[in-house]
């Protein structure tokens, strides 16, 4: 027998009456939000944190992806940022978008994911549809947010409907935003899934249903495993074509001009976001988990990534030794210090390593980068340089780590004692490139 509460949320999810709380407005829930707005739906963002409630209703962006602009659009549109819990309870929809970092140990922590669930599972409507999108490791929508609402007395597929879709934002991507992103989705149930696909297609161009939940969520890991081990084999391949004397970025573009079997990824310091160099963690901590043995490929391109920050400092250094100079005391100038070009998002960048390596090795470090205008690491507190052509001239070393749109790379070079590319976006025989 169907509840009642079914044939509602089904009818609000087809026509325009739908509610919507997207639970987290970071990187993910609020262009999220925003999508649904401009949809047409009724959407409410709820997060904690009083301080971006604020920013929010008040028409202020704090991502880079929206711009304060695109806030007051939202806002026009009937958008509204709350910080209470109890907004859920009038929800046809809910959407959990709330951060999945590493414990300690390299354990999952999901304890805001299983906080909002709680907190979603004490205010649920009738017939409710809630969707996990936060990154996790496969089991994690049937085996610990089902247990939940069912402890709440929550019936799946009559008082409520539960389903994962991965997110894909990818910061700074003028191509591809969320209507224009294929979405996969997977439900506990094929009720849940079918509920789940009419919602996302009132917004997105095209969904991808899979089996299940389980599905779902491990389609999201092997998507950035697969980056995470090509970027590693890319980066094992740039240290020994140095010592063979090969150019690994001309060896790239050769091969690239294959028109099948080959796509190209790039080395560089070291990874960096969310999303690489945590996710795939999920995936090797759930395969040690349930079948007791270690995802190796993983592991090894953990290990090879995460040594791209000291071989960086290495190469610095043979640098330096060419023009009679040493480590200690030398003045060195990073040049763009956020994981990604084009953004400000700092989260996990490989140049707070690098940073922290060469000051514990006597450097004297400073850093410009357009995006970002005050920079802490574990030992520096600094502020942007001015001007990146003059203080090129002013150090005796300069790493490009981030190849910002903005920098007048000829002239950099031109002014630079030595500059040292580590994106491959220079030329020329004077060319220092990783």
């Amino acid at each position: 027998m169907r509840h009642v509460g079914a044939d509602l949320v089904e009818k609000n999810i087809v026509d325009s009456q739908i509610r919507v709380v997207v639970v987290g407005q970071g990187y993910v829930g609020l262009p999220l939000a925003q999508g649904m707005a401009r949809a047409g739906l009724s959407v409410t963002g709820l997060d904690l944190n009083q301080d971006t409630v604020s920013l929010l209703n008040a028409g202020s962006s704090h991502i880079d992806d929206l711009s304060d602009s695109d806030v007051r659009e939202m806002l026009d549109l009937g958008y509204q940022a709350s910080d209470d819990v109890s907004v859920v309870s009038s929800a046809d929809v809910v959407v959990i978008c709330v951060p999945t970092p590493l414990g300690e140990a390299g354990e999952p922590d999901l304890r805001a994911v299983e906080g909002a669930a709680r907190s979603v599972a004490k205010h649920l409507s009738p017939g409710c549809l809630i969707i996990l999108e936060s990154t996790t490791y496969p089991g994690t929508t049937d085996e610990l947010l089902l247990p939940i609402f069912q402890a709440e007395g929550h019936r799946i597929d009559e008082d409520f409907y539960l389903a994962f879709s991965p997110e894909r934002i990818d910061p700074g991507n003028a191509t591809y935003g969320l209507t224009n992103t294929p979405k996969v989705v997977g439900g506990v149930t094929p009720a849940s899934t079918e509920k789940s696909v009419t919602f996302y297609s009132r917004f997105v161009e095209r969904v991808v249903q899979t089996r299940g939940s389980r599905e779902a969520e491990t389609a999201k890991l092997l998507e950035n495993t697969y980056r995470h081990i090509n970027i590693a084999l890319v980066n094992e391949m740039a240290k020994f074509c140095k010592e063979l004397d090969i150019d690994i970025w001309d060896v790239i573009n050769a091969a690239a001009t294959k028109p099948f079997g080959f796509q190209a990824f790039y080395p560089g310091p070291g990874v960096g976001g969310h999303c690489i160099p945590i996710d795939p963690n999920y995936l090797s901590y759930e395969v040690q988990r349930k079948l007791g043995h270690p995802f190796r490929f993983v592991q090894l391109a953990q290990e090879i990534n995460n040594s791209m920050p000291q071989y960086i400092v290495s190469r610095a250094q043979d640098l330096l030794n060419e023009h009679k100079l040493p480590l200690n005391g030398s003045r060195v100038l990073l040049l763009g210090v956020t994981y990604k070009a084009n953004i400000s998002d700092q989260r996990e960048s490989p140049a707070t390593d690098i940073a922290d390596r060469l000051a514990a090795r006597g450097c004297v470090v400073s850093y410009h980068d357009p995006y970002v205008d005050e920079w802490s690491t574990e030992s520096l507190s600094l502020t942007t340089v001015a001007d990146p052509v003059t203080a090129a001239a002013d150090n005796d070393l300069v790493i490009l780590l981030q190849a910002h749109r903005g920098y007048d790379l000829a002239r950099i070079t031109s002014s630079a004692k030595v500059l040292f590319d580590t994106r491959g976006v220079t030329s020329g025989a004077d060319a220092v490139r990783l």
